[in-house]
C-alpha cells in the first residue's frame, strides 16, 4: 500500500492525491478488468483529483494502452488538463508510449494544445522517444513551441542528450539557433560536453559565436583541452566547407519543415538524402 500523509492523502509519484478514486487506481495500474467493471457499474471516468488529474492522465502517464482505450471509449475527455496544464497526450509522450500517443491522437487529442507549459513535443523530447517525436511532427506539432523554462523542443533534446530526437527535429526543419534567454541548443551541447551533438548542430548551421545572456559563447562552457573545447575551437578557426554552406543555405531558404518543401521542388532524391543528417 502507498504511504499516506497526515491528512489521509496518498503520496504518489506525481504528488499529493486527494480522494483518488478506484477508477484512477485501476487506470494507473493497468487493471483492465477492474476498470471495465467500474465503468460498467457507472463510475465517472472524468472524476478529477485536487490536482485536476483524471483517470486518463493516470493511465497515459504509465503507458497503460488498454486502460486508455477503455477510458476514451467510455467518454473520457481527451484534452482534459491537470493543475499544471498538461493534457493526457503530454503524459503519454512523457511515458514514451507510442501506442498511447497514437490512440489519443485518433480520438482527436490536440497536438498543439494552448499551453503555457511544456508541449507534447517537449515531453517526447524529454523522454527521448524519437518515435513519438517523429509521429508528433508528422501530425503538425509546432517545432518552435516555446516553454519559459525549457525553451524549444530542440533545447530540451540537447539538454537531455537525446541525439536521435535532435536528429529528427533538425531534419524536420527545427531552428537550430532558436534562443532561450539568448541561449542556443549549441550552448546546451557544450554544457553537457557532447561532441557528437556539437558536430550535428554545427552541420545544421549552429552559430558557434552566439552569446547567451551572460555574454558567453558555447566554447566558454567547455573545459580547456577537453574534446568539446577542441571541437568548438576547430569550428571557430575553420570556415564551413562549401558543401556545408550549401546545406545550411538550402535549409534556411526552405524554412520550417524544410525537407517537405524541398521534396515539392522536384529536387533529385540524392540531394535530399544529402541534406538529411544520417
Amino acid at each position: 500500500m502507498e504511504p499516506r500523509g497526515a491528512d489521509g492523502c496518498f503520496l504518489g509519484d506525481v504528488g499529493f492525491w486527494v480522494e483518488r478514486t478506484p477508477v484512477h487506481e485501476a487506470a494507473q495500474r493497468g487493471e483492465t478488468l477492474q476498470l471495465q467493471r467500474l465503468i460498467e457499474s457507472g463510475a465517472c471516468v472524468n472524476q478529477v483529483t485536487v490536482d485536476s488529474i483524471t483517470p486518463l492522465h493516470a493511465a497515459s502517464l504509465q503507458g497503460q494502452v488498454q486502460c486508455v482505450q477503455l477510458l476514451l471509449a467510455a467518454g473520457a475527455q481527451v484534452d482534459a488538463r491537470n493543475i499544471d496544464g498538461s493534457t493526457p497526450l503530454c503524459d503519454a509522450c512523457a511515458s514514451g508510449s507510442i501506442e498511447c500517443v497514437k490512440l489519443l491522437l485518433s480520438y482527436g487529442a490536440k497536438v498543439n494544445p494552448p499551453l503555457y507549459t511544456a508541449s507534447p513535443l517537449h515531453e517526447a523530447c524529454m523522454s527521448g522517444s524519437s518515435e513519438c517525436v517523429r509521429l508528433l511532427i508528422d501530425v503538425g506539432a509546432n517545432l518552435e513551441a516555446h516553454d519559459c523554462h525549457f525553451g524549444t523542443p530542440l533545447h530540451v533534446a540537447c539538454a537531455r542528450e537525446h541525439l536521435d530526437c535532435v536528429k529528427v527535429l533538425l531534419n524536420a526543419g527545427a531552428n537550430v539557433n532558436a534562443a532561450k534567454l539568448h541561449e542556443t541548443a549549441l550552448h546546451h551541447a557544450a554544457k553537457v560536453k557532447n561532441v557528437d551533438l556539437i558536430e550535428m548542430l554545427v552541420e545544421f548551421g549552429g552559430n558557434i559565436y552566439a552569446r547567451d545572456n551572460r555574454g558567453k559563447k558555447p566554447s566558454d562552457y567547455a573545459w580547456n583541452s577537453s574534446a568539446p573545447a577542441k571541437c568548438l575551437e576547430f569550428y571557430e578557426k575553420t570556415p564551413l566547407t562549401l558543401s556545408q554552406l550549401c546545406r545550411v543555405s538550402l535549409r534556411r531558404a526552405t524554412g520550417v519543415r524544410g525537407l517537405e518543401k524541398i521534396t515539392k521542388l522536384n529536387i533529385p532524391p540524392r540531394l535530399i538524402d544529402y541534406l538529411s543528417y544520417n
